[in-house]
């Protein structure tokens, strides 16, 4: 149910929100496995939900541009 919301979300946003949403969530990723690699991230599992929401996003641009 909080992914449909979430790609809901995205599909309202326009071309430079999604880009812009895309370059922050690319950030957090980066900070998450700086975090992972010096011991200081205690919930591991953001990783893998951050990398998903990168995915969910870069599909509503991808189904965007066909459209």
């Amino acid at each position: 149910m909080k992914t449909n919301k979430f790609v809901e979300s995205l599909m309202n946003k326009t071309d430079a929100e999604l880009a812009q949403e895309l370059v922050a969530a690319k950030k957090e990723l980066f900070n998450l496995r700086f975090q992972n690699a010096t011991n200081q991230l205690d919930n591991t599992a953001r990783i893998k939900e951050v990398r998903r929401n990168i995915a969910r996003i870069q599909t509503v641009i991808t189904e965007k541009a066909k459209a």
